[in-house]
Formats: C-alpha cells, sequence, structure tokens
C-alpha cells in the first residue's frame, strides 16, 4: 500500500485507497478539465470535493499542495519513477495525464505542440476572460452602474469565440479527426458561459455554426457526462 504521509493534504482528505490517484477538485470549469480527463483515460481515481464556497482552498493541508490555493489538484501514487507526485494546475494536469497513459496527445511531434497550444490558449485566453464576463454579468460585478468592463469581457469573449469558430470549419475537433486534451480543456468553459454564467445572448452565441455543433459533440461523450458531476457538489 502506497504511503502518501508526506502529503499533509491526506491529513484532511484521507485517503480510502492510497494506492490509486487522488483527485482535489469541484465541478467548475477547471475542475471537470481533470475529471474529465480521467473518465476519458479509465485511471482509477478516488475524487474528494473541496468546497470553494467555504475557503476550503485557503486551509493549510490545501496549501500544503496547491500555494496558489485553487482547485483542481492530484496527488499521484505512481508518478514518475514510481514516485508520489502531487500537482497543479488544470493545464499542467491534463498534459501529464496524456502523458502518463499516452491518450488525448498526439504522439507526433508537430500535432504535439499544436495540441498545447491550443491548451494554452484556453488557460491564457477563454479561461481568465469567460470567468471576468461571468463576474461582471452573473456576480458581484453585475451591479457595478459602470457597464464598461462587462462589456470589454463581452467583445474579448465574442472575439475568442470567433477564433474558436475558424479553427473548428471543417473540423469535428479542435485537432480535427482526433479529439484531445485541447477539447477536454476547453469544453467546460464554453458550456459554463452559455449555462451558468447565462451569457449566451451577450456573446451571440447563436449567431455560431461550429462552436455550438462542437459543444454538442462533445457533451454527448460518456466520459464528459459523468466528469461534468465529479467530484459530487455538498
Amino acid at each position: 500500500m502506497s504511503d502518501l504521509s508526506a502529503f499533509d493534504i491526506t491529513k484532511r482528505w484521507p485517503a480510502k485507497n492510497p494506492d490509486i490517484l487522488q483527485l482535489y477538485s469541484f465541478p467548475t470549469p477547471n475542475g471537470v478539465k481533470v475529471s474529465i480527463m480521467l473518465e476519458e483515460t479509465g485511471l482509477a481515481y478516488e475524487a474528494h470535493t473541496i468546497k470553494i464556497g467555504e475557503d476550503e482552498t485557503w486551509t493549510p493541508e490545501f496549501l500544503s499542495l496547491n500555494p496558489n490555493g485553487k482547485i483542481p489538484a492530484i496527488v499521484d501514487p505512481d508518478g514518475p519513477g514510481g514516485k508520489p507526485l502531487g500537482l497543479f494546475e488544470s493545464g499542467a494536469i491534463v498534459q501529464y495525464l496524456a502523458e502518463k497513459t499516452g491518450k488525448f496527445l498526439p504522439a507526433d511531434p508537430a500535432r504535439r505542440i499544436e495540441t498545447l497550444q491550443w491548451v494554452y490558449f484556453q488557460m491564457a485566453g477563454l479561461g481568465p476572460i469567460f470567468g471576468q464576463l461571468g463576474f461582471f454579468h452573473k456576480f458581484a460585478g453585475k451591479d457595478f452602474e459602470d457597464k464598461r468592463p462587462r462589456d470589454r469581457y463581452v467583445n474579448e469573449s465574442k472575439r475568442l469565440l470567433g477564433v474558436l469558430e475558424t479553427r473548428l470549419a471543417g473540423r469535428d475537433w479542435i485537432m480535427g479527426d482526433d479529439y484531445t486534451i485541447a477539447d477536454i480543456a476547453t469544453l467546460g468553459w464554453v458550456r459554463n458561459l452559455i449555462g451558468f454564467y447565462d451569457a449566451g445572448e451577450l456573446v451571440e452565441f447563436d449567431k455560431l455554426t461550429h462552436v455550438p455543433i462542437w459543444l454538442e459533440r462533445g457533451l454527448a461523450r460518456p466520459a464528459v457526462q459523468r466528469g461534468l458531476d465529479i467530484p459530487p457538489r455538498p
């Protein structure tokens, strides 16, 4: 049996089975990247719900694994060289899982780096901008009298969706015929934008052709459907 006692996070969220990967997360767009990836790869794992609304990411135990205080994070008892590995940042985790399993990341060097550029496009573009739009449209920012910040993120969200729309023209997936971690990283954020954030009308989502079809295709995958609800909300 693996010994995970070196990871303080296991003191607050103990592993029932320390021999399998431990996921510390919540079903946000960033969180579900990892749960979807785990479901898609078929890796055995144990999910721990981190109550972000109760500031559990700022507890000493969670910060011992991710000093940035954000979900998701993992502990893999079978990391590189067979040694336990703790990891945070959703993009890094999905890339690690792709490399660990040999799935959803092309082996060809050129296609591999092309896939990663679209993962980073989500990480640096879609995620932060959509998140700010959500704040100014649905959360505390909606009460700001000055609507210029909201409109800035509306316009930038529309622009980024346009980039994705162009990329998906003539393609089933971001990388063409191959479903990859680029899709896994992006699906939850687009779903959140028009669903939880209720910003579909603002960004004129109905005027797009390829993105809605891609989103529907992705959400129909059984592993995606399962991953969207992992870990369970309290």
